[in-house]
């Protein structure tokens, strides 16, 4: 191990930027034995703990809310609570590395994820997607957060918003006419605000059933996460056949210093350069 504070080798490969793919040919494999910890949130840990599970090694898996949708995590997971990086590091004693495959607009997670593996002098890596360019549309615009993109939307607009629960206190000002809130998991939870409508739906979606969605509710414009990739991708392949105007969300910052690479393959060469 490094001393203290000084970088791994496997994580200051990748400190000063994103590494896309193959950094380097690697000819032993995964070094038997590893203690990995997973932070999962995304399709992407899904496809990691695939990958690792039939390695020789200790592969588990945190969380901070259950896991959704129709595939579920192949290895243990359980929750933990993010929110306090000194207690989140006992949970890294005897771990080799932490790999963060966390939810895209998971801030909290990722920051105190690093945070904890900085604690525990672990090597640490975040898992990015390309987010999706502006370019692609005329129509699309992008917004630092929520609060930032009220003044984007016209007065009586019927705005879908696939920006999760926690995103509506941020909706205050909103001065459209229904915002209508896509959700994944059944509740019977009353919305804060008069204008928001809750609509239900699990996924996988498709462009094709997004499209009839958006017709039958009369969208007029869409607000999202800039999450990048393809599983989120059919809302905005809908509003494009609509040719809807679109608002893209910024992800939160990665922390200083976090070490990241793009693309599950990527991130399967970083655990095997341990």
């Amino acid at each position: 191990m490094p001393e203290r504070g000084q970088p791994h080798a496997a994580q200051s490969r990748a400190i000063r930027g994103v590494v896309k793919g193959r950094a380097a040919p690697h000819s032993g494999g995964v070094k038997a034995g590893l203690n990995i910890l997973l932070l999962a949130g995304s399709a992407e840990a899904r496809q990691i703990a695939r990958a690792l599970g039939p390695q020789d090694l200790r592969l588990r898996a945190l969380v901070s809310e259950p896991p959704r949708g129709p595939d579920p995590m192949p290895i243990p997971c359980r929750m933990h609570p993010f929110d306090d990086p000194t207690s989140l590091a006992e949970q890294m004693q005897d771990v080799d590395a932490v790999i963060d495959a966390s939810h895209g607009f998971d801030g909290t997670m990722t920051e105190v994820g690093f945070a904890a593996a900085g604690i525990a002098d672990v090597p640490f890596v975040t898992l990015t997607r390309p987010a999706w360019e502006l370019s692609e549309h005329p129509k699309w615009r992008s917004a630092h957060d929520l609060r930032a993109a009220m003044p984007m939307i016209p007065a009586g607009a019927r705005v879908f918003a696939a920006t999760g629960w926690t995103s509506l206190p941020a909706c205050a000002r909103f001065p459209g006419d229904r915002l209508l809130l896509r959700q994944t998991v059944p509740h019977d939870r009353p919305p804060p605000f008069d204008f928001v409508d809750l609509i239900f739906g699990e996924a996988p979606f498709t462009p094709a059933s997004e499209t009839a969605l958006f017709k039958a509710l009369h969208v007029d414009m869409l607000i999202c996460r800039n999450l990048g990739g393809l599983p989120s991708r059919p809302k905005l392949e809908a509003a494009k056949a609509l040719d809807l105007p679109v608002i893209l969300i910024d992800r939160p910052a990665r922390p200083e210093g976090a070490a990241a690479v793009q693309g599950v393959q990527a991130v399967l060469d970083w655990v095997e350069a341990l």
